[in-house]
């Protein structure tokens, strides 16, 4: 028998304990019937629960890995720099309801068509933009004021571009989490370096750093830092 209980700590955030007595972590499926990256579905007195693969999303394997807060509720308003097709999004998607909205920016015409199609088409709560996050003007007007800022992009200057969306679009007291991917930014420095680096553009632009965490085993030389702006 498959059963659900509420995560611990995070609102929207659910674990699933399967027939074979597997824990899942899981999002509550905002559009039933769909899957967006062939994961698996659960049906528990009428709602449907979503596995969120922490070896798909960097924000699943930071949950894994303890983080201590997402930011992230019913209702709140979110820009999604590098949605890519649509995995990480889609459980944000879950978590925030039709009350919020998700702001989703890429700016490779292949995968922004998957995600329009797969995701964004099946959530009334998805804006998908097709532009580049390091061009912000573009499509701050859209976006307004958000709560949150989930960057994954893979850039050189990626904390520059969380700066960059943050200086037009991040309310004060809100927060940035960025997924920094030492081999993106430099291939050859030590991720370490690559790190303390894009940390220090942070802190010298208005955040202040609230927590790093590590996504090994499920991400190599990636994590993933929380920052208040």
């Amino acid at each position: 028998m498959v059963t659900v209980k509420s995560h611990e700590k995070f609102n929207g955030v659910y674990w699933v304990a399967s027939d074979e007595g597997e824990k899942i972590l899981a999002t509550k499926n905002l559009a039933p019937g769909i899957q967006v990256y062939g994961e698996r579905l659960f049906k528990v007195k009428g709602d449907e629960y979503r596995a969120w693969n922490p070896y798909r999303s960097k924000l699943s394997a930071a949950i894994w890995n303890k983080i201590n807060e997402i930011y992230l509720a019913s209702g709140s308003k979110v820009l999604y720099l590098g949605t890519a097709t649509g995995t990480t999004a889609s459980h944000v998607s879950d978590i925030i309801g039709n009350e919020g909205v998700l702001y989703g920016v890429d700016f490779a015409p292949r995968v922004m068509i998957q995600f329009k199609q797969n995701v964004a088409q099946h959530r009334r709560n998805i804006i998908p933009i097709f532009a580049d996050a390091r061009k912000p003007r573009e499509y701050a007007h859209i976006v307004g004021k958000v709560d949150l800022i989930y960057c994954d992009v893979a850039q050189p200057e990626q904390a520059k571009i969380l700066v960059d969306n943050a200086l037009l679009t991040l309310k004060s007291g809100g927060h940035g989490m960025i997924a920094v991917k030492a081999r993106s930014i430099d291939s050859v420095e030590d991720p370490e370096v690559v790190y303390k680096r894009e940390i220090r553009i942070l802190e010298e632009n208005s955040f202040k750093i609230l927590e790093v965490v590590n996504l090994e085993p499920y991400e190599k030389d990636h994590v993933l830092v929380v920052a208040e702006y």
